[in-house]
């Protein structure tokens, strides 16, 4: 008598693995979208925005080899870098400049770490940010969203599923590319109602003799590149 044994593997299909990816893909593109179209859900998550552009302005301050005296996140979403050098020259531009396009370029350097399978190496890039931050927080809002920002970031890094982690990361991209845009226009909203006279793009003004709205332009362009950009490379992975 001859026996016969059949093992059956359940294996996914290209064309399964393809709809997984687009449904990651878009799934966490609208999740991101509505975490900045939503005004009820923007006043909360645009504190992450608030951390990046204050981190981006700290970054190149020091950088440029600014004296960095410390930084202040407040619950109404809004922030402040101290940093103490030269009041004029290239190296108050450049911190000056850095705020409102590094939420953007983060994002896109997000999205470039994704399509090269590098999601943890990001994680932990974030993980480093956020803990060279909270050295220079000087308020009690700041170190709390600090915390809980990085606390996230440590919980998918270390304790989340794969495809948990991998949504994450998706949904960070996102966010911070299309997070990155929305400020550019309210800044140019408040500059029209007079609400906003020492913005960023007044400081460069002052600065560089350059007109604000050079300034705010400028802002949005490099904040739509990188959106554009980043999310070819995204939706690029299917």
């Amino acid at each position: 008598m001859r026996l016969s044994r059949r093992v059956c593997f359940d294996v996914a299909m290209p064309s399964e693995l393809l709809t997984d990816e687009v449904l990651i893909t878009w799934g966490t593109a609208l999740a991101a979208f509505l975490a900045v179209a939503l005004h009820g859900i923007w006043r909360v998550t645009r504190n992450v925005i608030t951390i990046a552009h204050e981190g981006g302005h700290a970054l190149l301050a020091v950088l440029t080899g600014r004296r960095l005296s410390g930084i202040k996140l407040h619950s109404d979403t809004s922030g402040l870098t101290v940093s103490r050098g030269k009041p004029r020259g290239p190296g108050m531009v450049l911190t000056a400049l850095a705020g409102y396009i590094a939420p953007s370029l983060l994002g896109f350097g997000a999205a470039l770490l994704i399509t090269t399978e590098q999601i943890q190496l990001m994680l932990w890039i974030s993980i480093g940010f956020l803990a060279a931050m909270l050295v220079m927080i000087r308020n009690f809002f700041g170190v709390l969203s600090i915390i809980v920002t990085g606390g996230i970031f440590f919980f998918v890094s270390f304790y989340a599923s794969l495809e948990v982690r991998d949504a994450a990361a998706y949904v960070f991209a996102w966010f911070l590319l299309l997070g990155g845009v929305r400020p550019v226009w309210e800044l140019q909203v408040k500059r029209w109602r007079r609400q906003a006279p020492r913005s960023d793009a007044d400081q460069l003004a002052w600065l560089t003799g350059v007109p604000a709205l050079g300034w705010v332009t400028f802002f949005g362009v490099v904040s739509l590149a990188s959106l554009v950009g980043g999310g070819a490379l995204l939706l690029g992975r299917w």
